[in-house]
């Protein structure tokens, strides 16, 4: 029997997801598509610098396939930049984690992504305090501008 599949959990969803030669027409360009999770298993591990068990359950998947995953995105993106093909970020299997939310008063919570998208809170439900700040970790930032949340480095 096979073993039940894991969603791959993500935190962050790339605002540009296209990157391709300066140069060269996109006509005469090859493509390459690099999965939304295999973006992450990038951020995680050469970006924040996590170790690759932190980086599983972060993902929450085990660490062989994480490790799968890395190498996946890294011979892509190897592929992609010493032979002048275009990277597509798209795809995949995974959900996006909640983004967890705090106030001034120090109410922490967690806000489904699809929420946010629809429009940031502007309260605190416990206290009704109006400051509410993501609570992220390092290296991913959001900055309220408007009616909804907006990528940003944080």
């Amino acid at each position: 029997m096979a073993r039940r599949f894991k969603c791959r959990r993500v935190a962050f969803v790339p605002g540009v997801t296209f990157f391709k030669p300066a140069g060269i027409p996109l006509r005469d360009l090859e493509e390459i598509q690099l999965t939304v999770e295999e973006a992450e298993a990038i951020r995680l591990k050469d970006l924040e610098g996590l170790e690759q068990e932190e980086c599983a359950e972060k993902m929450n998947i085990s660490r062989p396939t994480f490790q799968r995953v890395l190498y996946s995105a890294r011979q892509k993106i190897a592929d992609a930049l010493l032979n002048g093909k275009a990277i597509r970020i798209e795809g995949g299997n995974f959900e996006v984690s909640p983004l967890r939310l705090r106030c001034a008063t120090n109410h922490e919570w967690e806000v489904p992504f699809q929420t946010i998208m629809a429009g940031a809170p502007q309260f605190c439900p416990v206290c009704r305090a109006p400051a509410v700040e993501p609570f992220l970790p390092a290296g991913i930032g959001f900055h309220g501008r408007g009616q909804g949340w907006r990528r940003g480095r944080g």
